[in-house]
């Protein structure tokens, strides 16, 4: 593993924070493991334990809440992973979506041809390929990143269909259907989250860049002279969302793109880059892909994809496209929130995640678990705030040791039942961050904690 260092101040002390120090929290905590493993596993595929699967579905709901619930201009979409070949014919995939590849013939590994400065040679891994005298690379050659696939039960040409590389395709074929039934007029949205599938030449560095990921995209159709404005404006937005989630300012940076690194269809792009361990690398784009994908489809299917207004007014919509993955977004989480201090002359290792992504809300915790009137109370709490929120019952080993099990996996809040407990039906609320106590009525713990997760967030101040 690339263990790229990043150096932070917090709480006045300096922080290293290497790749390989999130890839071991994420395999001691059960967020994510190697894929199948027990066979020696597969390059750059992962598999999400329980804690990993929580945090997803945070982010994915709170990405979906504040695309459609909160908005009344956009509505949502989950179109088919396997779309229609021509899909990608018109789009310019098959033809075009392609990276340029070379081989070494002495190591036998393969590179892409335009990122070697990124690279490792397979036989001195301090030098790139090429660098080193043995290294005998070729030619470079376009590979397409598709994978391909075959629909029914005869192999052929005829039958060749392909993974999609982005949600967005299935999102613009589909323009016509939802301008009719949703009853919408530009601008409007349409937002998918779904799993997106791309062979790259060269994944690495743990979730960053794998060949199977959860995309989640918006296309905003617009009329074309407002496309700039909603460019600038989609860019606040979602660099307001990330903020949200707990992000540091400082850790993250809009970049807009240089003319040369424009795609063919975008007029400007830009990208929300975060400070992760391996350097500043993207975590959002936000591109005004223009008409493109709407005409492209239109005159390759034969159906006018535009829009007509009540007056006759007639044209094909621009779009404005914000799209990230959730891994990027999970791997920015964990590196933001990721410290080790000493607290009371002991070690501990903590996510001070925002409870708005925590995979557990809080933890309730007998004092002693082998006294039966304190697990009793304990189980009967657990029982009932489950019910409404994501919250975990421990009770194995002592209390100082689960308290670190509970930091480790970013939990806000722990409730502590003891022999007070027992006495006035109040419980002990620790907080993750500050390690502040206080007592409430176990009565009142599910309002407490309800009220805390709407309280506002920010992430921990660095000295």
């Amino acid at each position: 593993m690339i263990a790229g260092v990043l150096m932070w101040i917090r709480y006045g002390s300096v922080t290293d924070v290497t790749m390989d120090q999130i890839v071991s929290l994420c395999r001691r905590r059960g967020f994510v493991f190697p894929s199948s493993e027990i066979y020696g596993g597969l390059s750059s595929t992962y598999d999400y334990g329980h804690y990993g699967v929580l945090m997803k579905n945070e982010i994915r709901q709170a990405w979906l809440r504040s695309m459609v619930q909160e908005r009344d201009d956009i509505v949502a979409l989950d179109s088919a992973v396997i779309l229609n070949p021509a899909v990608w014919e018109a789009s310019g995939h098959v033809a075009g979506f392609t990276d340029p590849l070379v081989d070494c013939r002495t190591c036998k590994l393969r590179f892409r041809a335009d990122k070697l400065e990124d690279s490792h040679c397979g036989k001195r891994p301090s030098k790139k390929p090429g660098e080193d005298a043995q290294c005998d690379l070729t030619e470079a050659r376009q590979f397409n990143l598709m994978f391909q696939t075959q629909v029914g039960a005869m192999e052929g040409a005829s039958s060749t269909a392909y993974l999609r590389p982005e949600t967005a395709q299935g999102i613009f074929i589909n323009f016509k259907n939802v301008l009719q039934i949703a009853r919408r007029k530009p601008p409007f949205g349409i937002a998918q989250t779904g799993k997106s599938f791309r062979n790259e030449i060269t994944p690495g560095n743990f979730l960053f860049r794998v060949r199977e990921f959860e995309q989640m995209e918006m296309e905003f159709f617009v009329p074309p002279a407002d496309a700039p404005k909603w460019h600038e404006y989609w860019i606040d937005q979602r660099l307001s969302w990330h903020l949200g989630l707990g992000l540091r300012r400082e850790m993250l940076r809009v970049r807009p793109h240089e003319a040369e690194e424009l795609s063919h269809y975008s007029s400007a792009t830009s990208d929300i880059e975060y400070l992760y361990p391996i350097g500043w690398q993207e975590l959002e784009g936000v591109a005004n892909r223009g008409d493109y994908d709407l005409t492209q489809h239109a005159e390759a299917s034969g159906t006018k994809l535009e829009f007509v207004g009540p007056d006759g007014e007639r044209y094909v919509p621009y779009v404005v496209e914000p799209a990230v993955s959730i891994e990027r977004i999970f791997v920015a989480l964990l590196c933001d929130a990721y410290y080790e201090e000493v607290v009371g002359e002991r070690e501990r290792t903590v996510l001070r995640l925002s409870p708005r992504v925590a995979p557990v809300k809080a933890a309730v915790l007998p004092l002693i678990s082998k006294d039966e009137g304190m697990a009793t109370q304990a189980r009967n709490l657990f029982e009932e705030l489950r019910k409404r929120f994501s919250v975990e019952h421990d009770d194995s080993g002592q209390i100082g040791r689960r308290y670190r099990r509970q930091d480790e996996i970013g939990t806000p809040w722990a409730f502590t039942i003891d022999e007070q407990t027992l006495e006035d039906e109040t419980v002990t609320v620790r907080d993750r961050d500050s390690l502040a106590q206080e007592r409430i009525p176990i009565s009142g713990v599910a309002s407490w904690l309800l009220a805390a997760l709407e309280r506002p967030w920010s992430p921990p101040v660095a000295a």
